[in-house]
């Protein structure tokens, strides 16, 4: 016991249907309590998303238990000990206690068991080594109260051997660092994390994106990203980094904050790598990023950045003719580096004005529909064929250097004069 508690501070822990969901579980002798990032985030007073459960039921036993309940059960990964059931429409993973048996850095043989220090003991860190009881007692067996209280991340035990046990902790070191961490990262956590950099290399190309995108979603990983940077451990995972800089990242996120942007995981991308279409075609694909993901990133690198002093009909024509996502992200970081130099240049000033409001334009267009088709063309006599496809180019120029104001009588009457009728 510790004498903390999550009542009073959490409304789903009062939530009926789950505590008939913990009271099923522990019937009969058996104990089930909150684990990990459900107590931690309320401890911490951050949202809670997803709330897990520990318990000493064995999961053929879960999967029976929660069925006559009335729970809808799934297997999620029942050779792990976890059931997913399924309360008043709300999702629950059911983990048995385990130990690790066996492990080869990316995934763990387990054996379960009834031992609760043991359990915790095979988890990462501190501040996700915590359980609650039903009634909202928190039971701290590895320090991570006094961790949360200070914002300290910190392994369990040994960090070399939990990072061997799965390098991909190394990630999460920095990803909760940046979520929930204060001041420099554990000391020993830090020189583990450089001493095995080199165990990422067996890891999934989805998992390493996976926990990169949470990072960079943090409301602030610029300190993060620093420190991953001192020990390596970027430009191991993110190479294309190495000589750019990650200088832009603070602004960027005092921007968000300052202009109500939302965090974006994209955007701080863009921010620390080199706009090389080609480079970062590989490293979409070396991270296997959803198509829209590698489609961002290209038109992000495509597109030429505006200057502040383009005109506003320069901008809609170029973002009818380009990529209007890459080029409101160009303007955004744009805007970003001009705030960040009229902290002592007074000409940036006015030149994060311009940006400003280029960007708000930018985000604004809707692009306006060109009012000829070809069917306009051969209505009037003009044969299908390459001429007519020029005719209908040529004519759209037209219009977009009008300021798309050239009506659809006005174009087709250019249209008879440019080609006389029947010509292929």
């Amino acid at each position: 016991m510790s004498g903390v508690t999550l009542a009073g501070r959490a409304d789903w822990l009062h939530n009926r249907h789950f505590q008939k969901l913990l009271a099923v579980l522990s019937e009969g002798g058996e104990e089930a309590r909150i684990a990990g990032g459900a107590v931690r985030n309320t401890l911490l007073g951050e949202p809670v998303a997803d709330i897990d459960i520990a318990t000493t039921v064995l999961p053929d036993e879960t999967m029976r238990r929660g069925a006559a309940a009335g729970f809808k059960v799934v297997p999620t990964g029942a050779e792990h000990g976890t059931i997913t059931l399924i309360v008043a429409g709300h999702p629950y993973e059911v983990t048995t206690l385990r130990a690790d048996v066996e492990t080869d850095g990316r995934r763990a043989k387990v054996h379960f068991g009834r031992d609760w220090q043991a359990d915790a003991e095979r988890r990462d860190f501190t501040i996700n080594g915590l359980y609650a009881e039903a009634d909202g007692t928190v039971i701290d067996l590895v320090g991570g109260i006094a961790d949360i209280e200070s914002r300290t991340l910190r392994f369990i035990g040994d960090a070399e051997k939990r990072i061997r046990e799965d390098y991909l902790r190394i990630l999460r070191f920095f990803r909760f660092f940046a979520w929930y961490g204060k001041g420099r990262p554990d000391a020993e956590g830090l020189k583990a994390c450089a001493r095995l950099k080199d165990g990422l290399d067996g890891l999934s190309a989805e998992r390493v994106w996976s926990e990169l995108r949470k990072l960079l979603s943090a409301p602030d990983p610029s300190r993060a990203l620093l420190w991953m940077r001192q020990a390596g451990v970027l430009t191991k995972i993110l190479p294309e980094s190495e000589k750019w800089g990650i200088d832009a990242i603070h602004p960027l996120t005092g921007a968000e904050r300052d202009l109500g942007w939302p965090a974006d995981a994209m955007l701080r991308l863009e921010a620390i790598l080199p706009p090389d279409a080609a480079r970062l075609a590989t490293l979409a694909e070396r991270l296997r990023m959803a198509k829209i993901e590698a489609a961002r990133l290209a038109d992000w690198a495509t597109s030429a950045p505006p200057p502040s002093t383009i005109s506003d009909l320069a901008l809609r024509q170029a973002l009818y003719r380009g990529s209007p996502g890459g080029i409101s992200d160009r303007l955004s970081l744009s805007l970003v580096s001009a705030r960040a130099r009229a902290v002592t240049q007074t000409e940036a000033l006015l030149e994060a004005g311009a940006y400003g409001r280029l960007l708000k334009l930018a985000r604004d267009w809707e692009k306006p529909v060109f009012p000829v088709k070809g069917a306009d063309l051969t209505a009037i006599g003009m044969a299908s064929g390459r001429a007519l496809g020029k005719v209908l180019r040529d004519l759209e120029d037209e219009w977009i250097e009008s300021g798309f104001t050239l009506g659809r009588e006005a174009l087709l009457a250019r249209a008879g004069t440019a080609v006389s009728p029947g010509s292929s």
